[in-house]
């Protein structure tokens, strides 16, 4: 089949090379516009499109619209697709633009639908801490990620991934799926079926989601941080400083706390010790914080010991 391929972030590039070695035709690639980024304000075009130069030079065209209006509509018409392949676009499909694809359009969702709808699917389940997500092939509907379900691949998870490595795993994952998906629907086998379940929603992540709350549970940070990682991060601050939070775990042990002779009464965010092969030791709302590695503004990203050795008085010192 004749297929228009539309994504932009990294994580939908391995489907694309799996299309690319499949038996259908990529003809075209649809991908936001170049965009100035960095202090020199440099054109970077989408990982997608750099993909596609990669794979395909210029003999596969690259479509790169701010909407998907006329002028879209014609550069997708000229190039006579038969299917829409979507991943990580972030653009609402309206019914004139699918009129344009004979066989309609399947979209990769890295989730469980119809659980976490919406752009962010991966931090929201680490951050809400479910116990197993996985991706979702689906039709392409009218209204955001409700469309019928072609094929799913649940992935349990065990609790210290960060959106940057589930991202990787799922990007690794649909390429293969998105590939069988296509071949049924070529060989007319395909079975559509609907989302069961009742939906929930995840927002836009934003940087200001990265300042720790330190009032909430040991889990709840440690997932928070997880699910930031790479983007929008974590940080606090020291004082005046602001560190950047790069890895934590829960350390619980209340036992070994108080037999070490520790106070365990502070208020959230208070820097209760610096425990060997353990962390930075940081008062939670309920439990505690290891620091194990971190960051100081403008300067490399370090250990909790290389940090301690280097900070003074930072026990009992208070984050905010």
């Amino acid at each position: 089949m004749r297929i228009l391929f539309a994504g932009n972030p990294d994580i939908a590039v391995p489907t694309l090379e799996s299309l690319h070695n499949s038996s259908h035709e990529v003809v075209g690639v649809l991908t936001n516009p170049v965009t100035k980024a960095g202090r020199g304000l440099k054109m970077n075009s989408t990982p997608i499109a750099q993909a596609a130069l990669r794979l395909w030079g210029e003999s596969v065209p690259i479509l790169a619209f701010e909407t998907l209006k006329s002028e879209a509509r014609a550069a997708v018409s000229a190039i006579l697709p038969d299917i829409l392949v979507s991943f990580a676009y972030g653009r609402i499909f309206g019914p004139r633009f699918m009129e344009l694809f004979p066989k309609g359009g399947i979209n990769v969702h890295p989730s469980l639908l119809p659980r976490w709808r919406g752009s962010s699917p991966i931090p929201h389940a680490i951050m809400f801490m479910d116990k197993e997500t996985g991706i979702s092939i689906q039709t392409i509907a009218p209204e955001m990620d409700t469309g019928e379900l072609l094929h799913v691949h649940r992935i349990p998870l065990k609790g210290r991934e960060t959106s940057a490595s589930l991202s990787e795993f799922c990007a690794q994952l649909a390429g293969p799926m998105v590939v069988e998906v296509l071949d049924e629907i070529e060989r007319g086998i395909a079975k559509p079926r609907p989302q069961i379940g009742e939906p929930t929603y995840c927002r836009k992540i934003t940087k200001e989601d990265g300042h720790i709350d330190w009032h909430r549970s040991s889990r709840e940070i440690d997932a928070r941080i997880r699910a930031f990682d790479p983007w929008p991060g974590s940080f606090t601050f020291l004082r005046n400083l602001r560190l950047s939070i790069l890895e934590v775990e829960p350390f619980d042990d209340f036992d070994s706390m108080s037999n070490a002779g520790y106070m365990t009464n502070h208020s959230p965010g208070t820097i209760i010790a610096a425990v060997v092969q353990k962390g930075i030791i940081v008062k939670a709302g309920d439990g505690y914080i290891a620091i194990k590695r971190l960051q100081v503004a403008t300067r490399k990203a370090v250990g909790f010991q290389d940090f301690s050795n280097g900070a003074r008085d930072i026990i009992g010192a208070v984050l905010r």
